[in-house]
């Protein structure tokens, strides 16, 4: 009997170390062919400890100041998405500047966006995102007192870490579907600001409704402003550039961003 359990246990480990050794080639591969997304910037700053980073910036038409919005990509790295996004921000009347937070790193691999996820330190994206939120604010035809962060996934939770970490900069944080804070103590700074809009789907599996809600509690123990959603029947990451304008969930969700914006930026 013993002999089987050894033959059983040593197939598993077999198992398991062949598959840690696919992920691991998967890694490699990706990062050896993964894409630079630096082509897609068109904007250089430095953070405070004087590196150079990168970004991408656009203006709507018309003369200023603006209402502007710093804007924070998923996981995956700075991609064409992200421009798309910025773009149609831009055609509605903001000013944004889409922060390139892994340093030119960009994948469409989930266990590469694992990886970058996992291996770049949220102090450093703490320093590019205040860089860029720095840079934006130096713009000659922008309104510095009507700024807001948004970002989805990664970017999300990193929008409501700018947020509580630059509410005296910041009137209004918006945040889809990201890692959120519960405790009232470390979402007191947002008192400072206008209000919190959070994006969130009912199906998705990595962010239980039950957070959002305790999420939102909090918030409201706090007299924060906020306005909470859940859409039913999405799951994570449910809004992209190829839906965002098109009738549907994702639709109805940018333009719920849309006019609560306009209600906090413009009016």
């Amino acid at each position: 009997m013993w002999k089987w359990i050894k033959r059983l246990l040593l197939g598993l480990l077999s198992i398991i170390g062949i598959f840690i050794l696919a992920l691991a080639g998967i890694i490699i591969w990706n990062s050896i062919a993964e894409d630079d997304s630096t082509a897609l910037t068109n904007v250089a700053y430095q953070t405070t400890d004087g590196t150079e980073v990168r970004g991408y910036y656009v203006e709507p038409e018309g003369t200023g100041p603006h209402p502007a919005v710093v804007l924070i990509h998923e996981w995956w790295g700075f991609n064409e998405g992200m421009v798309v996004l910025a773009d149609a921000l831009a055609e509605e009347g903001y000013a944004v500047l889409a922060v390139d937070a892994y340093r030119g790193k960009l994948t469409e691999s989930i266990p590469r966006a694992l990886f970058l996820r996992l291996t770049t330190p949220d102090e450093r994206v703490f320093l590019d995102v205040d860089a860029g939120l720095s840079y934006l604010m130096t713009q000659e035809n922008i309104d510095v007192d009507k700024i807001a962060s948004m970002g989805f996934c990664f970017g999300g939770g990193h929008s409501l870490q700018l947020g509580m970490r630059q509410s005296e900069n910041l009137a209004v944080t918006v945040m889809y579907y990201g890692a959120m804070e519960t405790m009232p103590s470390l979402l007191e700074p947002l008192k400072k600001s206008d209000g919190v809009l959070g994006i969130f789907g009912a199906e998705d599996q990595g962010i239980p409704t039950a957070e959002v809600l305790e999420f939102e509690a909090a918030l409201n123990s706090l007299d924060i402003k906020n306005q909470i959603t859940i859409y039913e029947g999405v799951g994570h990451a449910f809004l992209t550039e190829d839906n965002y304008n098109q009738p549907g969930t994702a639709g109805d969700a940018w333009q719920e961003t849309l006019a609560f914006l306009e209600e906090n930026l413009k009016q």
